[in-house]
């Protein structure tokens, strides 16, 4: 699918994004969907949409065929004799999710534990060729109702930018998310940000790194929240403990699905830790889930969970997701709340593939 607007962050420019669409099917004719989240190359993680389809096909439903499931989860103890490629998984996953929820008859929020009615929607702007271009980006966005705006920053495009962006809007909810773009050796060019009351800092420092951020933590004011480094509870714990962050960012795809998603979020209620729901230029499928598990309690900021047509002239959902004052709705219908607009899909579709149970 075509991005409305290229997307750049610090690893690099987006125009358009490649998708897997999983669709679980029972014998009833149920269906339930998930999206993988997997970008071309391997910048975020280490997982690509190629790996994703390897995996998916080769590992995963052999071991999702294997016996019948209970219960949604039980497929991350199952898929745990594969290391890691947490897309893929959660892929497969969110497709079981959706189907079990509407074979329960209930909403996949519901479904999660969830207990709010709607959820906050944040915005997520990539760097712009300039900063009254990053303005009026923000600008339009406000105006629109978002109540968060995170800003992508790399060495030589952070402290200057956000000090503009202050002075002209001094009072909005305002992050910076680095995706690793610094190291340690940098921490005064970070404490240089505390000045501007940012909600938090994410990922200011390596990928795989919890050590060196609970020793930039200890030197900033400002919350660190960590992203890319989380990617299962005992990511959690170790960040937690070692007081790396005081913010956790949860993907749904890169911690493994909806079940590791829960027991993270569970684990940070207890610390008192607030999450909130990151994004991965999802489409409509994705969007849906990530909806779902943002109505848990800990999630205490607004996600980058925006309207369909924030990234897509048409989105592969009906109805759309849709932004009112700031806030989106939670469907109430049996899971994820929205069907699969097909012809949208058939016109973006590349390739499709059928695997059954034998």
């Amino acid at each position: 699918m075509d991005l409305k607007n290229p997307f750049q962050t610090s690893f690099g420019t987006f125009s358009t994004k490649d998708f897997f669409i999983v669709e679980a099917v029972d014998g009833n004719e149920n269906s339930g969907y998930g999206e993988s989240v997997a970008f071309p190359v391997p910048w975020y993680t280490e997982e690509t949409v190629a790996t994703t389809e390897h995996v998916i096909k080769d590992f995963l439903l052999p071991l999702l065929f294997k016996e019948p499931i209970r219960h949604p989860d039980e497929i991350s103890s199952r898929f745990s004799v594969i290391r890691r490629n947490n897309m893929a998984k959660a892929a497969v996953e969110g497709a079981v999710w959706d189907l079990y929820a509407k074979r329960q008859g209930m909403s996949l929020a519901t479904a999660l534990g969830g207990e709010k009615h709607r959820v906050e929607s944040g915005v997520s702007i990539g760097i712009q060729p300039s900063v009254s271009k990053l303005l009026a980006v923000m600008e339009h966005h406000l105006e629109e109702g978002y109540k968060r705006i995170k800003l992508k920053i790399k060495p030589g495009i952070d402290v200057a930018v956000i000090r503009e962006v202050r002075h002209h809007f001094p009072d909005v909810q305002l992050m910076a998310d680095a995706n690793s773009a610094y190291t340690v050796q940098d921490v005064d060019i970070l404490k240089q940000l505390d000045e501007f009351g940012l909600t938090m800092i994410e990922q200011p420092l390596g990928h795989d790194d919890i050590y060196e951020h609970s020793i930039l933590q200890s030197q900033l004011e400002t919350p660190i929240c960590l992203d890319e480094s989380i990617n299962s509870l005992t990511d959690a714990r170790a960040a937690v403990e070692l007081g790396s962050c005081r913010v956790i960012n949860l993907k749904i795809g890169r911690v493994g699905g909806l079940s590791e998603t829960k027991k993270i979020h569970d684990f940070c209620r207890e610390k008192n830790i607030p999450v909130w729901c990151g994004g991965m230029l999802e489409a409509g499928v994705g969007r849906a889930h990530n909806i779902a598990i943002a109505s848990l309690p800990q999630f205490m900021y607004p996600g980058d969970i925006s309207a369909s047509d924030r990234y897509w002239h048409r989105d592969i959902i009906t109805p759309p997701v849709m932004l009112q004052n700031g806030e989106i709705a939670i469907k109430d219908t049996p899971g994820i709340g929205h069907d699969i607009d097909w012809e949208a899909l058939e016109t973006n579709r590349i390739e499709r593939q059928v695997h059954r149970r034998q």
